[in-house]
């Protein structure tokens, strides 16, 4: 048993003990600002740059430590300063400077509501059938094992929306480690291929898998799954009866490809760039399956892992989604 106690005299630390304790600090303050999603600067009394967060570094042109920072970067071209906090260390003056876009707090906000918008009306909808359901079942002469077996599956469609919301999150919050190392991925879409079988053959989908045994994606095992997964969801939901999908996986120049390509109904030219889009249905075959989410998450695991997605396709001529990642 460990006991802590409060009070009492205090011993001073070794000299060798307070300076690790100061090296800590240090280590610990580089962190914050190093891996900060914010747009953060150290700056010197001369605004020198001291520091500067990895996304500042990406973002904001012109950052040099050691260098003053570009003119016009605060309070100009586009930028405003949002927060600033001066101190003394050492007996040196500097200022821990937060940076955002003139126009990013109300993007943000638009996306956020516009994101709340989207998730209560997903919401409402098997809600609202649901109630029905539940309503028709209290009915005389209502044939209840049958309305019940319809309620268990809204349910199980709003299960699937909470869900995918939170894995969606999950991701972008960066508590979800995506990319460890490299893992051989045509074993992994054989297993999807298999698991989805019963699936596919209500829907009428013949579901192939092909690739190189070597063939490696920078991802981790789990990851690849649920993207096979929601491409291989997607055509089978979506391609129609008499539909083939292709799980394909292969190195293509200096590129790793990961596909799903189906000769199914496809979907308007128009509507393709739009199918990663959060809760985006291209038609109203659409809007009774599916949570609206399977795509954006694929999109945000693959971006995430250093690659990119791309789709192809047109009404009745199918619909292709590549997965590309750099070769290893």
């Amino acid at each position: 048993m460990v006991k802590r106690l409060f009070g009492g005299r205090k011993s001073s630390p070794s000299p060798v003990t307070a300076t690790v304790d100061k090296r800590l600090e240090a280590l610990r303050g580089e962190i914050l600002v190093e891996e900060s999603r914010e747009l953060v600067l150290v700056l010197d009394e001369d605004d020198r740059v001291l520091a500067a967060s990895s996304r500042a570094r990406e973002t904001l042109p012109g950052l040099t430590e050691g260098e003053p920072i570009p003119a016009g970067l605060l309070g100009g071209d586009g930028t405003e300063t949002t927060f600033s906090v001066p101190y003394e260390v050492g007996g040196r003056r500097e200022r821990l400077v937060y940076v955002r876009g003139t126009g990013d707090l109300a993007a943000y906000e638009e996306l956020r509501a516009g994101f709340t918008a989207a998730v209560s009306h997903e919401l409402r909808t098997p809600l609202a059938r649901l109630l029905a359901l539940l309503e028709t079942a209290l009915l005389p002469d209502a044939e209840r094992e049958q309305l019940i077996e319809q309620a268990r599956a809204e349910v199980g469609q709003i299960g699937e929306l909470i869900d995918d919301i939170l894995f969606l999150s999950e991701l972008e919050s960066g508590r979800e480690l995506v990319a460890l190392g490299a893992t051989t991925a045509l074993p992994i879409l054989t297993e999807v291929a298999a698991s989805h079988e019963d699936r596919a053959a209500r829907a009428a989908v013949t579901v192939e898998v092909e690739g190189e045994d070597t063939a490696e994606l920078p991802l981790r095992p789990r990851m690849i799954r649920v993207v096979v997964s929601n491409l291989a969801e997607n055509s089978i939901s979506y391609a129609g009866p008499g539909a083939r999908l292709t799980l394909s996986v292969a190195h293509q120049g200096e590129q790793v490809v990961l596909t799903a390509s189906d000769d199914g109904a496809g979907v308007d030219e128009a509507d393709v760039p739009r199918l990663f889009e959060r809760f985006y249905r291209a038609d109203r075959a659409r809007s009774s399956r599916g949570t609206g989410l399977g795509l954006a998450i694929v999109k945000h695991v693959i971006t995430s892992a250093g690659g990119r997605v791309e789709a192809t396709g047109a009404r009745g001529a199918g619909l292709t989604i590549r997965c590309l990642f750099p070769s290893p």
